[in-house]
């Protein structure tokens, strides 16, 4: 049997999109498969309808495809942005292990739901749009900011007193103790990130910046710790899973060949804006696009339950 040509021009676009997705990603916190996700479910099946490719090629991907490209991607985006950190010294990882142990088993236990297909594309496309309404809430506003002293202010007594230098010699003082109430947010966020590609930045972000007050830097610092370690846990289950299941042609290397390199530019360029762009109006941008991204996904699944729309990819 004759393989099929890959078309390795068929993504080019992919590395600038990329790059702008490394880059918010970094500054928010936020992991980048909450971007890549909808682009790979909305627009490539867009793309595929008014641009069709060449040589009978698709853009559209497979569900477990669009989750493990945009977990895979990130790896090496939040990589790059760990380092990134790393210089600055603003990672805090003993706060970081402590929300890792609850995030890393479950995180691999949606994975290996993803790749069994336990779930149709249909519903995992709803948990999408509705964790996406969850994001944009907390983004703008459905909480009290860092500082603001709302009623979920932690209070000053309850924890130990930590503290991170940065290389400017800056010191970030805070409290700290092992997640309590956050152990449920933590394994849902966790156990998502493997099953949609989204969910754990988008709970550690809150738990760090809105329950534990720490500092916007040193709490995205150290997001993006936990988001890649337990990232790359889902992400590399998913890709051993794709293998099994399709060999090597089930990963479209053709789109991670943009991909991956952008996102490590990316990667660098954001902890060198952090602290440039002031913190709300980011957290402002981003739950806007979060809003219109959540309306996007419900209106797919509304269509499809109808007999709207095509079935998914």
């Amino acid at each position: 049997m004759e393989a099929a040509v890959v078309d390795w021009t068929l993504y080019w676009f992919m590395f600038p999109v990329s790059i702008l997705v490394a880059t918010t990603a970094m500054l928010s916190g936020i992991g980048g498969a909450a971007y890549f996700v909808p682009i790979f479910w909305i627009i490539f099946p867009i793309l595929d309808t008014h641009f069709p490719a060449v040589s009978g090629a698709r853009y559209a991907l497979e569900p477990a495809q669009v989750i493990a490209v945009a977990l895979f991607t990130e790896v090496f985006g939040f990589s790059s942005g760990f380092v990134g950190y790393h210089r600055r010294r603003l990672i805090d990882f003993g706060m970081g292990w402590a929300f890792l142990k609850y995030t890393v088993p479950v995180a691999v236990a949606g994975a290996v739901l993803l790749i069994l297909d336990v779930f149709a594309a249909v519903w995992l496309q709803l948990i999408y749009g509705l964790m996406m309404v969850f994001v944009a809430y907390l983004l703008l506003g459905g909480h009290d900011g860092p500082g603001s002293g709302g009623r979920i202010r932690l209070p000053e007594r309850d924890g130990a007193e930590r503290a991170v230098t940065d290389n400017t010699g800056t010191v970030h003082t805070y409290r700290f103790h092992a997640p309590r109430w956050g152990i449920l947010p933590l394994g849902l966020g966790g156990f998502l990130t493997g099953l949609v590609g989204v969910g754990i930045g988008e709970v550690t972000i809150p738990l760090l910046v809105r329950r534990y007050r720490v500092p916007v830097a040193v709490a995205a610092a150290t997001s993006i710790f936990v988001v890649i370690v337990t990232v790359m846990s889902a992400s590399f289950s998913q890709i051993i899973g794709l293998l099994n299941k399709g060999g090597i042609n089930a990963i479209p290397w053709n789109l991670v060949v943009y991909t991956v390199p952008a996102v490590i530019t990316g990667g660098q360029i954001g902890p060198r804006l952090q602290g440039v762009i002031p913190a709300r109006t980011v957290e402002r941008t981003i739950g806007v696009l979060f809003v219109i991204i959540a309306a996007a996904f419900l209106v797919l699944v509304y269509n499809q339950f109808t007999g709207g729309g095509g079935a998914a990819h």
